[in-house]
């Protein structure tokens, strides 16, 4: 039960009855609630800055780890840049270069995307520059890659066809060094045994005993095998590919060819005899090497089974003006 509050009225000199009015109370509520809305909001504000809800910290953690995970990501794409940009560098200057490939310009192996905006989709979100950014990066290293893959298949390629190259070329002496009695005459002008006249000779030399075997220079198919090529009698020529073709000539009567036309012979295979077959004043070799259908010097492809004193002695005496004895 509520207590009866008093006033003294000073005019009649007597303690009246205070009467409560609705009206007064209904401003004091209205003034109690607008007071304490308006210090709820305060400090809510207020502690709002030093207190955070579980929400508020879940969606912070959040934050922080997605930033984490952005940085790593941004990291681990410069690494992968580093590396890829190595193996450009290798590509261009040793790989390319050796096997005779043009490199690779650096603007097209970096060069972005043109057209629409492929990043559409990623924007209006938060951090979505740096999204945006670590995708455009992405794109680039994964275009980098396809680039660098597509030139070492090229480069797989251009190796076998290096090895076979390597293989194919003239690169031995026909005759072995033990089985010469001597290099009589190199390529060059030399004196025609038959008129004394001087003429250029597109081959060498090499003076051997009857049978002495013949070795083929380089890996090729035989593509002639016979006697009717004038002045060279028995001879057998290999075209090694490449533009390269040996020729062996003035092959033994007795036995002038160990293989047929058709065969396909290695470098070392023994091809046929030395003989005296045809325009020849005695037995000897004479070799040549042609390349897209030029002759030219054999003495540059002994580099196979010479040491470098033998290569010397060799050249010293190819380039000795004498008489031929083809």
């Amino acid at each position: 039960m509520s207590k009866v509050k008093y006033y003294y009225d000073a005019e009649t000199l007597s303690y009246r009855k205070v009467e409560k009015r609705k009206r007064n109370t209904a401003k004091k509520i209205g003034f109690f609630l607008l007071a304490s809305a308006l210090f709820g909001f305060l400090f809510f504000n207020v502690a709002s800055q030093f207190y955070e809800s579980p929400k508020e910290r879940k969606l912070k953690r959040d934050k922080e780890f997605l930033e984490l995970q952005l940085n790593n990501m941004n990291r681990d794409v410069e690494q992968l840049q580093t590396v890829i940009a190595n193996v450009e560098e290798r590509d261009n200057s040793i790989y390319r270069i050796y096997f005779d490939a043009t490199p690779i310009p650096q603007e097209q192996r970096e060069s972005g995307f043109g057209g629409v905006n492929r990043y559409k989709y990623l924007d209006g979100y938060n951090d979505s520059d740096k999204v945006i950014a670590l995708q455009e990066s992405i794109d680039k290293l994964k275009k980098r890659v396809a680039i660098q893959s597509k030139s070492l298949d090229e480069i797989e390629e251009l190796a076998k066809d290096k090895e076979k190259l390597l293989a194919s070329i003239p690169a031995i002496q026909p005759v072995r060094n033990k089985d010469l009695t001597r290099m009589a005459s190199g390529y060059g002008y030399r004196s025609d045994p038959f008129n004394k006249t001087r003429k250029f000779h597109y081959g060498m030399d090499f003076t051997a005993p009857r049978g002495t075997p013949v070795f083929a220079t380089g890996d090729g198919v035989v593509t002639r095998a016979d006697a009717n090529s004038a002045g060279f009698g028995n001879h057998i020529r290999i075209d090694h590919g490449f533009g390269y073709v040996s020729l062996y000539a003035h092959l033994w009567a007795k036995k002038p060819y160990n293989v047929r036309v058709g065969q396909r012979v290695k470098r070392g295979d023994i091809i046929g005899y030395v003989g005296s077959t045809g325009r020849s004043q005695a037995p000897h070799l004479h070799y040549e090497v042609s390349k897209d259908g030029e002759r030219i010097n054999p003495i540059n492809f002994y580099y196979g089974n010479l040491t470098p004193e033998e290569f010397n002695l060799l050249l010293k005496a190819s380039q000795e003006e004498n008489i031929s004895l083809d």
